[in-house]
Parts: structure tokens; C-alpha cells; sequence
């Protein structure tokens, strides 16, 4: 049985990840500080005897009263939303979290993985985004406390691996999508599902012509476990669906799957939002076997049905 730290496991990737580890009979440490999580995604797990929840904060130290084996760092908001509301403690989550949990990896040699993400490559000039593309990044945008946090953190993996040995995995996700997200997330799946299931206007940013590649939440974990149990590959490595669309019509399929009565809105884009989002996952075929399954309309569907379901608790006072 492997001991495994996860930071920010009570976030929406995060918990799915715990339910993952737990099945695969592992020890789970779930760490967060809950400023996007919510207890409710793992309150399932509270009783097993196998799973702990530790109140923290990964801009400070962690101190395991056990050895760890594993750690999984995803702590830090993901939606600009989020991510932007307070940009100094987005940054200081990525490069300070990135540092603690690199020393602890250290001190107990244990493997760690990185939550990197699709935004180190900015508004990309290289299409699709390879992991051999630098990226364009906006180092004074309204963003770049999320993108070049993430870079700096890539960066500190890399070199703890160059200098202390570390065993570090780093992989770049691409827009998931699925249960547990937040009601209020931010982010174009979770916007669009309530909107539509309100029947709101469907508040598009820009022409609605910029692209992204959706993956569903199983999809994402299944290629994050399978990062961390290779061998001799630290990445970084794509996790994303390679299936390519525009945000209109993504707006379009959700009110036709939720058959609402949304219409679109078009709002000002916001600065540095990317044009395109593509994810080339030719190397996470070769070193992992790993590629998406749930069809984009499943995924939607099941989403729809877990917004649907929270919506309904929101109203009964739940």
C-alpha cells in the first residue's frame, strides 16, 4: 500500500483523483485549503480508514507524520475567474506550492507529480501545441499569474530533478470538463451547462470563433495516473482531448442537449485569451498508451446531469 499526497484534493480534478487511488487501494493524504474546493466532493470518502483530510495551505511547509510515497500537486484555482481574483496568492500558490512540496518530495523520496496545464503555451503561435513548443506568453497580463506561475513551477520541477535527484512527472492539461465542478467555476463547460439550464442568456466572450479541446474528468485522471506509474519519463506530456472546437459551437450543442431556451450573448474578449487549443497528444500515445474514450456528448450529458442535480439542491436550501 503506497502513501500518497494530493494537494488540492478537494477540487474538482482533485477528488476524482482520490476516488482513483482510494479504488487502487492506496493510503490517500487529501490536502486543501478549500478556496475552490468544497468537502462535499470527497465527503464520501470521510469514513474510510484509508483516506485522511488535512486542512493546509501549500504556500506554507507540509509536515507528514508518515512517509510518503507519492505526491500529486494540483492545488491552485483553474478558472480565470478564480485564478485572477486574487492573482498574488495565484502566483505565490504555484511557485511557493511547487517549492514546499519539491522539498518534501526530497526529504522523502517520494515521485511527484505536477498539474501543469495547457496556458504555459499562452496564445499560441504553434498549432496544434506540441510539448516542444515554448509557448507565447504575456509575462505582465491579467493572466500571467496562472500561466507563468505554472511555467515557474515547470521550470523548479525540472530543476530539482537536474539538481537533487527528484522523481518528477509533469503533465500539461487541457480544458476538462465534468462532475464535481463548482457551480459558480468560471470556466466555458460549467458557464454554458448552468446558463442553459436556467435559461440565461449564453454569455459568449469575443466572436465565439476561438477554439479548445474538451476532456472529460475520467479521461484526465486515467492519463495523470498513468504519468505517475511510468517509468523513466518525466515529461512534460500532453493530457488532453484532441478533438478541436469552437466556443459558439459548444454553446450551440449545450443548449440543444439541455433543449433550452438560452440564446447567445456576445461579450468583449478579455485580454490575452487564447485564439486556439489544440492538444497534440501523439506523445502520450507512445509513453503511456494513453488516449481520451468518453465521446464529447457523453461527457456533456453526464455533466449536464450532475449540474442538474446541483441546481436542484440550490434551490431546496441543500
Amino acid at each position: 500500500m503506497k502513501t500518497v499526497l494530493v494537494t488540492g484534493g478537494t477540487g474538482f480534478l482533485g477528488s476524482h483523483l482520490c476516488d482513483l487511488l482510494i479504488k487502487k487501494g492506496n493510503k490517500v493524504i487529501c490536502a486543501d485549503n478549500n478556496i475552490t474546493g468544497s468537502n462535499d466532493n470527497i465527503k464520501h470518502l470521510l469514513n474510510n480508514p484509508n483516506f485522511e483530510l488535512v486542512q493546509h495551505d501549500v504556500t506554507k511547509p507540509f509536515f507528514a507524520n508518515c512517509h510518503i510515497d507519492q505526491i500529486y500537486n494540483l492545488a491552485c484555482p483553474a478558472s480565470p475567474k478564480h485564478y485572477q481574483f486574487n492573482a498574488i496568492k495565484t502566483i505565490k500558490t504555484n511557485v511557493l506550492g511547487a517549492i514546499n512540496m519539491l522539498g518534501l518530495a526530497k526529504c522523502h523520496k517520494a515521485r511527484i507529480l505536477q498539474a501543469s496545464t495547457s496556458e504555459v503555451y499562452g496564445d499560441p503561435l504553434e498549432h496544434p501545441q506540441k510539448e516542444t513548443y515554448w509557448g507565447n506568453v504575456n509575462p505582465v497580463g491579467i493572466r500571467s499569474c496562472y500561466d507563468e506561475g505554472k511555467r515557474a513551477a515547470e521550470c523548479l520541477f525540472f530543476d530539482y530533478h537536474r539538481q537533487h535527484k527528484v522523481d518528477i512527472k509533469v503533465i500539461r492539461i487541457f480544458n476538462s470538463y465534468g462532475p464535481n465542478m463548482a457551480l459558480n467555476d468560471g470556466r466555458v463547460v460549467s458557464n454554458f451547462i448552468v446558463q442553459a439550464l436556467k435559461n440565461e442568456p449564453i454569455e459568449i466572450y469575443g466572436d465565439g470563433m476561438q477554439t479548445r479541446s474538451f476532456c472529460f474528468v475520467s479521461d484526465t485522471i486515467e492519463g495523470m495516473y498513468k504519468m505517475m506509474e511510468s517509468e523513466n519519463f518525466t515529461g512534460p506530456v500532453n493530457i488532453g482531448n484532441p478533438e478541436e472546437m469552437t466556443v459558439k459551437d459548444m454553446a450551440k450543442l449545450i443548449i440543444k442537449l439541455t433543449n433550452s431556451k438560452s440564446e447567445l450573448v456576445l461579450r468583449p474578449l478579455p485580454q490575452n485569451d487564447p485564439n486556439k487549443r489544440k492538444a497534440d497528444i501523439t506523445l502520450a500515445k507512445e509513453k503511456l498508451k494513453w488516449e481520451p474514450k468518453v465521446p464529447l456528448e457523453e461527457g456533456l450529458k453526464r455533466t449536464i446531469t450532475y449540474f442538474k442535480k446541483r441546481l436542484e439542491e440550490t434551490e431546496n436550501g441543500k
